[in-house]
């Protein structure tokens, strides 16, 4: 009566705090099935009790109270394991009661009774609304609690626009705030498509929030949505770096988060996955925020601390940390740092500390352009292999196949084959892959690649996939110098009296095709080789035999002196009750005696190489590794498996479809003489002329595309009213860029040369704080005009308090649109604004001054199109223009003018040089005719070595359009 005493156990819990006294009957109850002895005393009393409850229900005469009552006996006898159907719906009223005791026994009978498709379900949704949108945070919690552990699909888009409402609600405790971030974590988890775009901005900016409870429920939230959607959420990746500045080098940690002298470990590790999941930042702040924390977690490692709690919480913080450090592949001190203390780890008495070791080891190996730090401890690696713990031995196969180069290679291979023979069966497959995997990368001797493939399928056996040994014949098909050698070799393993069927299989294709080449040598003369192969034939399976019958039709072709032994073995299986052997036999049997032997010869042709495409091999191990639940940015292999990120993006999903169909012989009525093996879906790594290269990882995916995640960043998002500022801004260095009654947005500029640095001043004109104040910016120059973050703005600005922000943009050659920038922030509601930045082509211009002589001999030089662009148009209704206005804007456009160059006074010439670090320095010159009688202006620009750039001509067509007045 195990299962009685541990539930009794827990409703005498939930009854000890409504007094002695309350529900007697429900303690007595507990007792009767507590004492009785024999499973059917227990069957008796319970169906009494049911009996008894059900006549209650039928009443309708029951309070609150006794409702509770009966409702927890059926929780009892459900835990028991017993049906109690009739009282799910008498559960599911008590939701709607007053009393706080009756609706918690309410939703924990509607947790434990219903389940997401339950028919019931749709009744307690709007109760649930009701209680989410209730006052009382005892009422939201269990509300929270019930949607997090029942709720579907409908159920969670009916409702999670009122958790996400919890989730932001500023008045909402932070207890509330917490169990609303895990719900929608758990209703994403099952429906991602319940997490609304909208939403985005509001739950990043709760990273900031100041609770930390609330902050680690939200960053695992934002976790799980980065890893589906990375481009929406990337502006979690500032919040996460400076929150890890703050909690480990300020120290921004309340007292009641510190674990054993440690702050907060939880939320250090995920801040240090999540800044995992995007590329380097190339921002000079961010990245030293991160570096700033990292070499504070490294210098706190140093200090190894007795107590086992604090330990565990620094080696967690220490091996993520580690990972970033990896990721981030720029900090060389670190780097250093790191490779002496994993030497140290994978060799800890610890068994989690070997395996996180091992694992880190391996990420460093996927990512590190040198292995020799590595190399130093190969021979501890290899010993990992016989480790007492399988995680241990798994994670060290996959460090030393990460690790192996051409210097190792032949070692590790050799001491693989040998740990083969007595390694667990849970991980024989995955390492008979990456022995092939590594013995085809780095085979140098055509003979070694012979050997050690053959020797590993003999050994591996049941564990061979079908990919190896068919990526074995492409192999040899493909290259003529293994030819030979390998049919020679594997006919003496057919000979043997034990030899695997994968064996048999690789025999009957090779020899088939091959066989010819070999008949003079001692030993494989045309019968010897049709003995050996059926030898084999009986106790193989049929898709085998198949193989093996094509192969005999080619012996006809090419051993006439054998023709009877192979007619008799036809006539044979032309009996045979296996309908497609029978007809592959009869087909065969009638194509071996027809008068002329002109259709064999072309039906038992030599089968051509293979295409040249990615490894079937690679494809089967990534697919293994896919489906974990959490995506890391890299994957088991070298620096080479990890050089391209959209070969890793293919690898991490390469678990959602297979890449490789399965060729081998199917019934048909035609004969299928040479079965074309799925290694045709794989590139040579010993190619016709000798050389060792994998392909990269062309899998075949034929996934959908991901819909593209609209950028509010972006210039499709802009803020009305941005045009003001931003045209003001076009002609001078500062300004103010936007103001509104909340916020005023100040810019100053710097340019020389190709570098510009612009800064940007925030401040709050109301008289409430903002907070979460957050800019991400939208380059969609990004190829030619390079952005670097020297400073970010304070989370937080109280009234009438100003923050500012340091960008540095370097011209690397001509570019068309100008980067935008996002400003949220928390002042009651979330606020937003998407503005573009005056960081235009023009900036990086300095006026240069030519006499008239210069000025026209170039002019000539240039000639016309396409160094020549010219544009006319005219001043907008209701404006007008005048010399002064058009001089102060050529000159504000950076052009120098040049006075009594052009015989028409009335004309405006300039010449100024544009500056780029990567297209060099540009010469331009222009000439701007102005009509003021009709309005009207010619504009004429020469470019020197380059073609002219059309913005030019579009910002000063729009600025001179624009007029006076």
């Amino acid at each position: 009566m195990a299962s009685a005493t541990g539930a009794g156990g827990l409703f005498s819990r939930n009854n000890a705090g409504q007094g002695a006294n309350s529900m007697r009957g429900l303690v007595s109850f507990i007792a009767d099935l507590r004492n009785a002895r024999a499973r059917e005393l227990e069957e008796k009393r319970i169906n009494k009790e049911l009996a008894n409850i059900r006549q209650k229900f039928k009443d309708g005469n029951l309070n609150g109270y006794h409702k509770k009552k009966y409702v927890c006996k059926l929780l009892y006898i459900y835990i028991l394991g017993w049906n109690v159907d009739f009282g799910h719906l008498e559960a599911v009223n008590l939701i709607s009661a007053s009393k706080y005791s009756e609706k918690q026994i309410g939703y924990l009978a509607v947790t434990l009774f219903l389940h997401e498709q339950h028919e019931l379900l749709h009744l307690v949704v709007n109760s649930i609304r009701k209680d989410l949108l209730d006052h009382n945070e005892l009422n939201n919690c269990l509300a929270l609690h019930a949607i997090a552990n029942v709720g579907g699909k409908e159920m969670g888009e009916a409702l999670s626009a009122d958790v996400h409402r919890l989730l932001i609600s500023p008045t909402s405790k932070a207890f509330v705030k917490k169990k609303a971030a895990l719900t929608l974590l758990r209703l994403f988890r099952k429906y991602p498509s319940i997490v609304q775009f909208e939403w985005t901005e509001r739950i990043i900016s709760l990273m900031d929030d100041a609770d930390m409870g609330v902050t680690l429920s939200v960053t695992s939230l934002v976790m799980a949505l980065v890893q589906e959607s990375p481009e929406q959420y990337k502006g979690s990746y500032v919040k996460a770096a400076r929150r890890l500045k703050k909690i480990v080098v300020d120290g921004e940690c309340t007292a009641d988060y510190h674990y054993y002298k440690v702050p907060c470990p939880w939320i250090q590790v995920k801040l240090l996955r999540l800044l995992q999941y995007y590329p380097p930042s190339d921002d000079t702040h961010i990245r030293g925020l991160m570096r700033e924390s990292l070499q504070r977690i490294m210098d706190s490692a140093m200090e190894m601390p007795k107590n086992v709690q604090q330990n565990n919480a620094q080696n967690a913080i220490l091996f993520e940390a580690i990972n970033l450090i990896i990721h981030l592949d720029t900090e060389h001190d670190l780097m250093v740092q790191i490779s002496t203390k994993l030497g140290k780890f994978i060799q800890s008495r610890e068994t989690n500390v070997r395996y996180l070791g091992l694992e880190a080891m391996t990420h460093l190996a996927a990512r590190a352009e040198t292995l020799d730090p590595i190399k130093k401890h190969q021979s501890i690696i290899i010993g990992s292999l016989r480790d007492r713990d399988i995680s241990v031995r798994r994670q060290g196969l996959d460090l030393l196949y990460s690790m192996c180069d051409p210097t190792n290679s032949q070692p590790i291979v050799t001491e693989l084959l040998k740990y083969l023979q007595t390694a667990d069966y849970a991980i024989r497959e995955e390492m008979v892959l990456k022995i092939a995997i590594l013995t085809e990368k780095y085979a140098t001797d055509i003979q070694w690649y012979v050997d050690i493939s053959l020797r590993l399928l003999a050994m591996a056996g049941d564990h061979v996939s079908d990919e190896v040994w068919q990526r074995v014949i492409q192999i040899v098909t493909n290259n003529e110098e293994l030819q030979v050698y390998a049919a020679q070799n594997i006919l003496q393993y057919l000979k043997a009296d034990h030899c695997h069927e994968t064996l048999v299989k690789i025999g009957g294709y090779l020899l088939g095709e091959f066989g010819h080449l070999i008949a003079d040598n001692e030993g494989c003369s045309p019968i010897q080789q049709f003995m050996a192969i059926q030898s084999k034939m009986q106790g193989c399976s049929s898709s085998t035999r198949a193989i093996l019958l094509s192969s005999f039709v080619k012996f006809v072709n090419l051993f006439p002196e054998i023709k009877p032994q192979l007619l008799q073995v036809f006539r044979a299986y032309s009996h045979s009750l296996d309908s497609e052997l029978q007809q592959r036999a009869c087909e065969y049997l009638a194509l071996a005696t027809m008068p002329t032997d002109d259709l064999l010869r072309t039906v038992c042709d030599e089968m051509p190489p293979f295409p040249e495409r990615a490894s079937a091999l690679l494809s089967r191990l990534y697919q293994k590794h896919a489906g974990t639940s959490d995506k890391r940015m890299w994957v088991v292999g070298g620096r080479a498996a990890n050089a391209d990120a959209k070969e890793l993006s293919v690898a991490q999903n390469a678990g959602l479809k297979r890449s490789f169909t399965n060729d081998t012989p199917t019934p048909s009525g035609n004969p299928k003489v040479a079965p074309s093996p799925t290694a045709a879906n794989g590139s040579n790594g010993l190619t016709r002329n000798g050389s060792s290269d994998l392909a990269g990882l062309e899998m075949g995916m034929d996934s959908q595309p991901a819909s593209k995640t609209p950028n509010l960043a972006s210039a499709a998002h802009l803020s009305s009213d941005w045009e003001i500022g931003y045209n003001r801004l076009l002609l001078r260095s500062e300004g103010v860029l936007y103001e509104d009654a909340q916020i005023q947005i100040a810019l100053r500029t710097e340019y020389r040369s190709e570098l510009g640095c612009v800064i940007l001043h925030f401040t709050n004109k109301s008289s409430s704080p903002m907070a979460s104040f957050t800019t991400t910016l939208d380059n969609r120059s990004a190829e030619y005009l390079k952005t670097d973050t020297k400073s970010l703005p304070d989370t937080t600005i109280p009234p009438n308090g100003q923050t500012q922000q340091m960008i540095m943009f370097e011209a690397k050659n001509v570019f068309t649109d100008p980067p935008t920038i996002r400003i949220s922030y928390l002042a009651g509601a979330l606020q937003a604004l998407t503005l573009q930045l005056p960081v235009v082509l023009h900036k990086y211009m300095d006026a240069a001054e030519l006499n008239a002589e210069d000025f026209f001999k170039r002019w000539k030089q240039i000639g016309g199109a396409p160094r020549e662009a010219q544009r006319v148009f005219g001043v907008r209704k209701g404006r007008t223009s005048s010399m002064e206005f058009t001089r102060s804007t050529v000159e504000g456009f950076k052009w120098g003018v040049l006075d009594g160059v052009d015989p028409n006074p009335k004309n405006i010439v300039g010449a100024t040089v544009l500056h780029t670090s990567e297209g060099g320095k540009f010469g331009c010159l222009l000439r701007l005719e102005p009509n003021f009688e009709t309005m009207m202006y010619r504009l004429t620009i020469r470019a020197t070595d380059v073609s002219v750039p059309p913005v030019l001509l579009k910002l000063m067509e729009e600025r001179l359009s624009q007029g006076e007045g």
